[in-house]
């Protein structure tokens, strides 16, 4: 600096310095290190602290409110919805009294014995009421809609669960039709062997009468909710009155003939004998009975499932998913205890077997049946008998009062059962459907009638109940769907565990008796039985919800505009929250240096190019904001416009279509610079604040006001000033993609009076519209083995070099050779050279190929000296022999003129820059891109006309992208590791 510190010196003997080795290294002492000079020392005539200018501008702009807009509609006949008793309660108890109580509890209890039956039960009910609990909390956290338990769950976990469980939880349900379809087959096909009127063979029969059961129901559910709410009533009235029967039929003093099939009525060595286990078969033990039982409370979300028919989901659900828990459980309870206390395992069901026979050759009696003096010793060794608990599935008709009575409760609660999951498992599917997650099931989301009933969905839901009624074996589908259902129970506990830990502002459940301790105590043991109960099922199940989920993730479906307000929208804001808070505490590394990028773009699509420039270096590696600057005179601002928000959609849309990951910030003022300082100085949170602003070169700035081109300088001052890297970006063909449209108002849409009055004025409006997603940009273009020519000429910590890295990271960029371009004395060239070579092995960046250019040094030649002649000339203040207080008059009224005195003082600089543009045609001509440092200048000093002389100069008639990049002068590369 000159010594009289008024005028700035000549370029060449600035602090700004090219890179040295010594800037990057900690080795030298402290006294004697180099430091690479600051933005200070650059930027100020005097090397003192400067104190921003810069003030931040107000922006508070109010997205309009949405409105809701009820079109004026016919009104329509009101459709038939439920209270929580017919609606749920009932319909719970309904499924879960289905045909594991009447054809396998008996059985159960004879294997596991009636102590491991009730802790089956017991364990059944804790897991269901958890469930229950957490359905309870869920429903009454927002209106629930039509789709029950995919409903629930997807709103809650989001659309990446929910999508999966929807999938599982309605084929569980139509295979749930076909379970209890075959027990009412079972049931028939007992009754057609009693009386000998056998169709076929036992199994066909199964599958025949199966078949037309199933065609049926079907019938009745296509008749409407009504029909089917009026036939479960009827149901729920038969299983009660079997109840009834069935109790008092363990009152009745045993006869004969009941003796002989092991009914003996309350016997307390019948109750002892049958309390402890006695494992048969190969599903003989604890998690095999445990996975032929569990499909029986699966009941429980019957009532949830047809959330969309139930007059008041919110109370209905919990009141009656929870009443029917409670008094299924008695009843299980109280069957197995009671049937458990009067029959025996074992029994021939002959009247002729007893001690007083004349079969009985007085050998040793075994079995209980012995002391009340009945011998079934034979079958019992050998394992035939026909009766019995262990071997009779239709025992409750034996004991009851009246045996016809049980046959119509098991047909009461197999049908009602099946009929519930036949309603269910399209209702869920047609919600699945219509949030459209998933390709080509579109087609079942379409519903008819006033309640909207997928007809689609029901035939599909058809289908597959008659394939699994085909199997015709209870046994073997009832496990099928257990770890369907326990899936589903895992993912709604977990999403109530969730939504509470996440203490989201929107979890607030009007139920209030549930904990997140139980909640995810559910979630666990849910899932350790899934593998208990089969491992390779339940494997089968989670890959499933992998597969979905994954697909989910990834395709991220636009069309259904998936947004539910998910527990996991609000984990992820916590944790973003938390993480960002916990960044405020941690000072910043080089390590840890990553270019946060504030994109001055205006409307993202009006500068496609800029955008995917920026989005190539930082997506998936560190922050991207694009910012617009609005610039609307104050005078014209409304205060509730919505364009802006309505604009502010329309780019984020853009932005994610095009799968940029990227912010979009915009602020309205009547000043393009005082609007970017106030985005440079707002944008970003804690540490997550950018910390490079990039913005496209003015093509226009000779064209274009004065102003306006001080004002663009003048933006690039300020970064430097709010000590920011900058990064101006230059296209051949420009960046801005935008034009405008004309649309013109048709006059025969408008009444006569009112054409005649307009007739002068032309009716047309005008819209700036941008590019569309499909637009191929340059930087989205596969570069192939091209050059990535790196002119770096003044060190700037490094940001120059770690641009260019990031950019080779890509898979479009990385087979592009890069090549750093160095100036320096011809005497210590080599010198040079093998220093930065060096520097850059250490950085570990892969650029292996430097280039020292000794030329920069020589004197331009004429041809280029007459070119940028011409370019300033417009420029010029022509101040001539006026006096100094006329000339100091004239550079107020218009700073950004040259006088000759600049000329002076920055004739080397600008031959310099008409050097290297004739460099960059000779070395760069056909590179990807060219990178260049981009020069700093004394504030308030140069003139923004020369300054942009000097980037016109270098990157004027350049095939190749050029990019000048300026960091702050702190680094932004090291080659320690600490």
């Amino acid at each position: 600096m000159e010594e009289d510190g008024l005028a700035p010196p000549d370029y060449e003997t600035t602090f700004d310095a090219c890179p040295r080795y010594e800037f990057y290294a900690n080795s030298a002492p402290p006294g004697r290190r180099k430091v690479r000079p600051s933005l200070d020392m650059l930027r100020n005539a005097e090397p003192v602290r400067h104190e921003s200018i810069l003030s931040s501008h107000d922006s508070s702009t109010k997205d309009g409110e949405d409105k809701d807009v009820e079109a004026d509609e016919e009104p329509e006949t009101e459709p038939v919805r439920f209270g929580w008793v017919t609606g749920v309660m009932i319909r719970c108890m309904l499924n879960i009294w289905g045909v594991i109580l009447y054809l396998r509890l008996p059985w159960i209890t004879a294997q596991a014995g009636i102590g491991l039956t009730w802790l089956i039960i017991i364990m059944s009910s804790i897991v269901t009421s958890i469930t229950g609990l957490s359905i309870s909390a869920i429903s009454t956290n927002g209106k629930v809609k039509a789709g029950g338990t995919y409903f629930l769950i997807s709103r809650s976990l989001g659309p990446e669960l929910g999508g999966s469980i929807g999938l599982l939880f309605s084929f569980a349900n139509a295979v749930a039709v076909a379970m209890h379809v075959v027990g009412f087959s079972e049931t028939v096909k007992d009754l057609l062997v009693e009386t000998d009127s056998i169709m076929s063979d036992p199994v066909n029969d199964i599958r025949i009468v199966g078949v037309i059961t199933v065609t049926g129901l079907m019938g009745i559910a296509l008749a409407g909710m009504e029909w089917e709410a009026k036939a479960q009533v009827v149901f729920f009235f038969v299983i009660m009155v079997s109840f009834v029967n069935y109790f008092v039929g363990t009152l009745i003093p045993a006869s004969p003939e009941r003796m002989a099939k092991g009914y003996f009525s309350y016997r307390g060595d019948i109750f002892l004998e049958n309390i402890g286990p006695e494992w048969r078969g190969e599903t003989g033990s604890f998690f095999g009975m445990f996975s032929i039982f569990f499909p029986s409370a699966t009941g429980i979300l019957a009532g949830a499932n047809i959330s969309g028919d139930l007059k008041d989901p919110a109370v209905a659900i919990p009141q009656g998913t929870l009443m029917a828990i409670f008094l299924t459980t008695l009843t299980y309870l109280a069957i197995a205890a009671t049937i458990g206390s009067c029959v025996i395992r074992d029994a021939t069901g002959s009247i002729n077997d007893t001690l007083g026979a004349g079969n009985f050759t007085g050998g040793e009696c075994a079995g209980l049946g012995c002391n009340y003096g009945w011998n079934f010793t034979e079958c019992t060794l050998a394992g035939t008998c026909e009766y019995g608990l262990a071997n009779d599935y239709q025992t409750m008709s034996m004991v009851s009062a009246f045996s016809p009575l049980i046959t119509a409760g098991i047909f009461a609660a197999t049908l009602s059962s099946a009929l519930a999951c036949l309603v269910s498992a399209p209702k869920v599917f047609q919600c699945l459907c219509q949030d459209n997650l998933y390709p080509l099931i579109g087609f079942f989301a379409k519903g008819y009638g006033k309640n909207q009933e997928p007809l689609r969905a029901y035939a599909l839901t058809f289908i597959l109940a008659v394939a699994f009624i085909l199997i015709a074996e209870l046994n073997t589908i009832a496990p099928i769907i257990s770890n369907f259902f326990l899936c589903s129970y895992a993912l709604i506990n977990f999403s109530c565990f969730h939504a509470t830990i996440t203490k989201s502002p929107g979890w607030r459940p009007s139920f209030r008796y549930f904990s997140k301790w139980t909640a995810l105590f559910g979630a666990i043991i849910s899932v350790v039985i899934m593998f208990l109960l089969n491992w390779w099922s339940a494997l089968i199940v989670v890959g499933i919800i992998f597969v979905s989920l994954a697909y989910v993730t990834y395709k991220k479906p636009g069309e259904a505009e998936v947004n539910w307000g998910s527990s996991v929208q609000a984990g992820s804001y916590q944790m973003a929250l938390s993480h960002a808070m916990s960044l405020s505490d941690v000072e910043d590394h080089v390590k840890n240096f990553r270019p946060q990028c504030l994109v001055l773009s205006g409307p993202p699509n009006f500068r496609p190019a800029l955008v995917d420039f920026v989005a190539a270096f930082t997506k998936t590696v560190s922050l991207m904001i694009c910012g617009n600057v609005a610039e609307i005179p104050i005078l014209y601002q409304q205060p509730h416009d919505s364009s802006c928000a309505e604009n502010y959609s329309e780019q984020l849309r853009w932005l994610n279509a095009r799968k940029i990951r990227s912010f979009y910030n915009f602020i309205t003022t009547g000043n393009l610079r005082a609007g970017a300082t106030s985005l440079m100085q707002v944008s970003g949170l804690g540490r997550l604040k950018p910390n490079t602003v990039v913005l496209g070169y003015k093509h226009n700035w000779q064209t274009d006001s004065p102003q306006n081109m001080e004002n663009y300088v003048g933006i690039i001052h300020d970064c430097f000033d709010l000590s920011v890297g900058v990064c101006v970006l230059r296209m051949r063909d420009g960046l801005d993609v935008s034009r405008t449209v004309k649309a013109q108002v048709n006059m025969g849409f408008e009444d006569t009076e009112g054409a005649i009055g307009r007739e002068r004025q032309r009716r047309e409006t005008f819209k700036v519209v941008g590019s569309d997603t499909h637009l191929e940009t340059y930087f989205q273009g596969n570069q192939k083995k091209k050059n990535i020519d790196i002119y770096w000429l003044f060190d700037d910590g490094g940001l120059t070099l770690l641009i260019p890295y990031l950019l080779t990271r890509r898979k479009r960029w990385s087979r592009c050779r890069v090549r750093v371009f160095l100036s320096s004395q011809i005497a210590n060239a080599e010198e040079h050279r093998e220093e930065i070579q060096s520097l850059l092995n250490k950085f570990r960046l892969g650029f292996n190929e430097v280039v020292v250019l000794p030329e920069i040094m020589w004197r331009p030649e004429e041809t280029s000296r007459k070119e940028f002649e011409d370019l300033i000339a417009p420029y010029r203040l022509n101040e001539g022999q006026k006096g100094v207080d006329t000339v100091e008059e004239m550079k107020m009224e218009a700073p950004w003129k040259v006088t000759d005195e600049d000329l002076r003082i920055y004739k080397k600089k600008s031959e310099q820059h008409m050097r290297l543009h004739e460099i960059l045609q000779d070395h760069s001509r056909n590179a990807a891109l060219i990178v260049m440092s981009l020069p700093v200048v004394r504030k308030g000093v140069c003139p923004s006309a020369l300054y942009m002389a000097w980037l016109e100069t270098v990157s004027k008639g350049l095939h190749p992208p050029v990019a000048f990049i300026r960091g702050n002068q702190e680094d932004a590369l090291t080659f320690y590791c600490q």
